[in-house]
């Protein structure tokens, strides 16, 4: 990429956008209202892809459906959908006849008020990446810097489509930003961006788990200050060149870094003297749910809404205002002194593996597609955790194998059940093995493709199998 590429103008530019997705079709707006001449390919030609192609062919946008492969011609610039690995054909056409390809994150960058770097009227990003938490600690973030008076909004992987909320004039943005996005962009310099933890997911796409890390690492590229979790060698490692560095821990923090002591979240990053002197910016009944990872989360939000300046009682009003996404460490109920926990969202072992380790004696619901991630290290974790396992899911043998090798006397019963009333079976299977004090867990650590349309439907599942358990039980109390 050269200064060139970045400053080029968007009228009668001949752009290619892959994908006709949510980030597709907002690519292909915004590219048509600058006056290029926007060509949108996908390999689909459904119902529903012929009408999101008739609103932007009314736009003057150029959709080509059932060939996603083939590279129009004249063609001078890719916008990809982040889920387009570059090994596809288009793709690898376009690198091999030197066109650039970026993704939307990287467009929206260029888009900004005033064009590439800091100019006047772009809002300044915030940005997260990381293997886990992304969500939950943008959504965090967006909830302090509101609390600060700042008008901002959550975006990336979330809400609004990147590239149409850098046309607004928001304050700054909070951006969640994946391993995907990030190895399709190449000139973004957030103000402050933290990369929260790191283990192996997505390595079918990226090939290899360094390719997966160097991803994630360009997010600190061209920040201001890099936020790091200083209880993850690889994020610490990640964030080493750069200009300031602020980590984040569990533990009692050292000088630059926020942490916890007692039961409080403290600064000593972003204050006066922080050799001498911690801020108290909220406690750790503040963070909602509370689970050691996130309270990971919380502190994570609270440095990069500190390097924007939030003061400490905008960080703790901020945590006290934030509502959870459903299907993350989600209370569903409280049945004869069991509770249910709905976390869907763990679709891997390095998710799996920090809610499993926020309760005492678990009955854990497992299950799915595990797209190649070994288990054996987040069973043996676990192993003194478990009052019992009920597994699901086209992958459930393999993580029977790991808990026979790694916790034998683990009672484990499995349901080979697809049809729509598998969760039903697996609910009922998991409430006869707990005991009261015991917490049933959906930690899936597979993804849901198999037996679920994505991981919210399997928690909905989940919730409403429960629900029907509290009906049959006559008591509990259900959320």
């Amino acid at each position: 990429m050269d200064a060139e590429e970045v400053n080029r103008p968007w009228d009668g530019l001949a752009v290619c956008v892959a994908g006709l997705g949510v980030s597709g079709r907002a690519a292909a707006r915004v590219l048509a209202g600058r006056g290029a001449r926007v060509t949108v390919v996908d390999a689909r030609d459904g119902d529903e892809q012929r009408a999101h192609a008739a609103e932007l062919e009314a736009r003057g946008v150029t959709v080509r459906l059932g060939d996603g492969e083939s590279l129009p011609a004249g063609t001078e610039l890719v916008v990809t959908s982040p889920g387009w690995r570059p090994d596809v054909p288009l793709l690898a056409a376009a690198a091999a006849a030197g066109i650039e390809i970026i993704g939307e994150v990287e467009l929206a960058w260029r888009l900004r008020p005033g064009g590439p770097g800091e100019r006047p009227g772009a809002a300044p990003w915030l940005a997260i990446t990381g293997t886990d938490g992304k969500t939950t600690v943008v959504r965090m973030l967006a909830c302090m810097l509101t609390a600060a008076g700042h008008d901002a909004l959550a975006v990336g992987n979330v809400g609004t489509p990147i590239v149409e909320a850098v046309a607004e004039p928001y304050d700054v943005l909070a951006v969640e930003l994946s391993s995907y996005q990030l190895h399709w962009s190449s000139s973004l310099a957030p103000e402050a961006a933290v990369v929260l933890n790191v283990a192996p997911d997505h390595l079918d796409w990226h090939g290899s788990m360094d390719a997966y890390v160097g991803a994630k690492g360009k997010i600190y590229a061209r920040c201001g200050v890099a936020v790091y979790n200083a209880d993850d060698d690889t994020s610490a490692a990640l964030a080493e060149g750069a200009g300031r560095r602020v980590g984040f821990t569990l533990r009692m923090p050292r000088p630059g870094e926020l942490g916890v002591v007692e039961d409080l979240l403290v600064d000593r990053a972003f204050t006066d003297d922080p050799a001498s002197r911690a801020e108290e910016l909220a406690a750790l009944a503040d963070v909602r749910p509370y689970a050691p990872h996130n309270v990971a989360n919380a502190l994570a939000a609270a440095a990069l809404a500190r390097a924007f300046g939030v003061p400490p009682e905008a960080v703790r009003e901020g945590l006290r205002s934030f509502v959870p996404d459903p299907h993350r460490i989600q209370h569903v109920a409280d049945i004869a002194g069991v509770a249910y926990v709905n976390d869907s969202k763990a679709t891997q072992p390095h998710a799996a593996a920090a809610s499993l380790a926020a309760y005492e004696s678990v009955v854990w619901i497992a299950g799915g597609l595990l797209k190649g991630l070994d288990v054996d290290d987040l069973v043996r974790s676990c192993a003194g955790r478990l009052r019992g396992a009920v597994l699901m899911g086209r992958d459930r043998r393999r993580i029977a194998e790991a808990l026979a090798r790694h916790a034998p006397d683990v009672p484990v019963v499995d349901v080979s059940d697809t049809d729509t009333g598998a969760m039903e079976r697996v609910v009922n299977e998991a409430s006869a093995l707990a005991r009261p004090g015991d917490t049933v867990l959906l930690a899936p650590v597979g993804a849901s493709f198999d037996m679920f349309a994505n991981y919210p439907a399997r928690g909905d599942a989940f919730i409403a199998a429960v629900e029907r358990l509290a009906g049959t039980a006559g008591s509990g109390d259900v959320q």
